[in-house]
């Protein structure tokens, strides 16, 4: 089983109350990921956000009304790399994850990736891989200030079902310009909704309504052409001659068609959160096995990283019964503040489940859990920083996890 590490920078009050100022946040993440290289993680994963989460709670439709602070500090993933590999010398770093929405959209995020690497694979011995999760944006406020936001009657009725496919339409601009072709939006299929892109009849029948009456249509469409979201003529992005070897791209999106369809020009993974059903990992590992692009190679399951957060507790002084508790007071605590940030409550049902979905408790104990609920052959994603500013404290989670329950875990003790 392998072992990444993910950082969320997250600068907002902790189960103490306690937030953190910008430069203590950036300055106990730096040290983070130093230890992170030392003890063998594979790849540190940094969350990215963008514009301020406190700021967007004073909009007409707040996204997250109740959030304290900032949902993430990193909102240029590439300067954040680009420190990392400087200071560490194992590790290699990734996005989790960038949007292709906001910042520019597809063909500016393209340009970014090309120009990053052009310089980060100077060196012919250079092997560390950048890797790009890429998605929507969790946060759709993020993206309203790039135009990605409903411009008329039809587009505001279709738009929970729109602003998939606008990614969708994103994602082959940003891919195809990846690869170095010469693209145009005229090459770019356009978006044509159906009952297929709607979760009920009756959401596609109110899009069908107005689409009647926008559009003057003398019956219901049975399709709706919604043109392109992004037009332009021949572009080709540059630096162009980067290695392209040292670029590894994950998808943040269980849409099963959006996975095969990113496939069909070069080889993409899929992220993976903890909360994500069984039978739905086991539908995509089945799925990637045969629609995985075929310069990927063959489909492993080490390529669908699988985020985990982590309450170890290898205090010392405390029995394994009381490092068990102890966890546990803890995990329940951050999920509490969790949810409350989230949606303004606290449901006990959701913080069960999401207990249930952790790892917690003393050495033993997490190592059990992660042997009884993962495939030898996943890769994890772990999250020791979730809602806790004390770095010291989650450092010694980070070794307590790579000196003690990663050995235990993979057979060494």
């Amino acid at each position: 089983m392998e072992f990444d590490v993910f950082f969320s920078i997250s600068q907002t009050p902790d189960t103490t109350g306690y937030t953190p100022s910008e430069s203590e946040m950036f300055t106990s993440f730096f040290d983070q990921v130093v230890l992170a290289d030392k003890l063998g993680f594979g790849v540190g994963w940094v969350a990215q956000a963008h514009l301020s989460t406190e700021i967007q709670k004073r909009n007409s439709k707040p996204v997250v009304p109740h959030y304290p602070g900032e949902v993430g500090l990193c909102t240029d993933f590439f300067q954040v790399a680009r420190e990392m590999f400087a200071r560490t010398e194992r590790m290699e770093v990734g996005s989790a994850v960038m949007s292709i929405l906001a910042s520019g959209g597809p063909i500016a995020q393209a340009e970014r990736v090309g120009s990053f690497l052009a310089l980060h694979g100077m060196d012919p011995d250079e092997v560390r891989k950048l890797h790009i999760g890429f998605s929507a944006g969790r946060f759709e406020f993020m993206a309203r200030p790039y135009g990605i936001v409903p411009r008329d009657a039809l587009e505001e009725a279709a738009w929970p079902a729109l602003r998939g496919q606008i990614f969708s339409e994103a994602s082959e601009i940003f891919l195809r310009l990846l690869n170095g072709e010469i693209v145009s939006s005229d090459e770019v299929a356009p978006t044509i909704l159906t009952r297929s892109n709607f979760r009920t009849d009756d959401d596609w029948s109110e899009v069908q309504r107005v689409a009647q009456v926008e559009l003057g249509l003398d019956s219901l469409p049975d399709s709706i052409n919604m043109g392109n979201r992004y037009l332009f003529e021949d572009i080709k992005t540059i630096p162009q001659d980067w290695r392209r070897d040292l670029l590894n791209l994950v998808l943040g999106s269980h849409d099963s068609v959006l996975q095969e369809k990113v496939n069909r020009f070069r080889p993409v993974q899929v992220f993976n959160l903890s909360i994500t059903p069984p039978n739905i990992i086991e539908e995509t590992h089945e799925r990637m096995s045969s629609s995985y692009h075929v310069d990927g190679g063959r489909w492993e399951r080490r390529m669908m990283p699988r985020t985990v957060m982590v309450f170890v507790n290898d205090e010392e002084g405390l029995s394994k019964e009381e490092q068990d508790a102890a966890a546990m007071d803890e995990a329940r605590s951050a999920l509490s503040t969790y949810w409350s940030a989230l949606e303004g409550t606290i449901d006990p049902s959701k913080i069960e489940r999401a207990t249930d979905n952790a790892v917690i408790g003393s050495v033993d104990s997490v190592s059990e859990q992660i042997s009884e609920r993962f495939h030898p052959d996943d890769r994890i994603m772990c999250w020791f920083d979730f809602f806790n500013h004390d770095s010291a404290r989650v450092m010694r989670n980070m070794a307590a996890f790579m000196n003690k329950v990663a050995p235990r875990v993979n057979g060494g003790i």
